[in-house]
């Protein structure tokens, strides 16, 4: 299998250009003030200008208010949203409706009644994220880009009715298990390859896509 692989969190053109050299089929923008990879309006608008029209711009967003997105929308390119945060299966429905683009919902995992969970948004998401769920009682909570992982071998063997994507805790060293364990077809790596929290390292992310262009 050719497993999909995303770069998220990016915040120089130059990442961009590494991970579309090494086989990076998407790269993420976040908004998402609290993050160390939370880029504004204009910074998106030059990243996502950089990234060639084959490849997919996703944008990461915490519970957003429609005007946020219609906002953003109207000077940043978006080929799909991706929702990090507490939004109902009808709210990911009401998301793609009113931007008119797919959308990704990111599932927060620590055991397997969070997957039978997630079977709610499978009809109405276009992707479904499995990520590490965080603490919440954690003052420095964070819906992603936490370097947590969870038991990969709950998804494995799994089937979903819409395509998804692995993340949560994937490095360049972890990434070749975590595909075997899971049977993922694509991952979304953010903190796994950076140097320092939102400074992403361009080795790390040729390693990273190295691991995943075995599969």
């Amino acid at each position: 299998m050719r497993v999909r692989a995303k770069i998220c969190g990016v915040r120089k053109a130059e990442v961009i250009e590494t991970a579309i050299a090494h086989g990076a089929a998407e790269i993420g923008l976040v908004f998402f003030p609290r993050s160390p990879r939370n880029v504004s309006a204009a910074e998106a608008s030059a990243l996502a200008a950089a990234a060639p029209p084959e490849t997919v711009v996703v944008g990461l967003f915490v519970d957003p208010a429609d005007e946020t997105l219609e906002t953003l929308l109207e000077t940043v390119r978006l080929d799909m949203i991706q929702l990090h945060g507490d939004e109902s299966p009808d709210r990911v429905a009401a998301v793609r409706t009113r931007t008119g683009r797919p959308v990704t919902k990111a599932i927060g995992v620590a055991g397997a009644e969070d997957l039978a969970a997630a079977e709610a948004y499978a009809g109405v998401a276009d992707r479904l994220l499995f990520d590490a769920k965080a603490p919440r009682a954690d003052a420095r909570y964070m819906p992603g880009g936490n370097a947590l992982r969870f038991d990969w071998r709950l998804l494995g063997g799994r089937g979903w009715p819409v395509p998804w994507m692995l993340s949560g805790g994937l490095t360049p060293d972890n990434v070749a298990h975590a595909i075997r364990a899971s049977g993922a077809p694509g991952v979304d790596v953010s903190s796994g390859v950076e140097s320092a929290p939102g400074v992403k390292d361009p080795a790390r992310v040729a390693a990273f896509l190295a691991e995943v262009a075995s599969f």
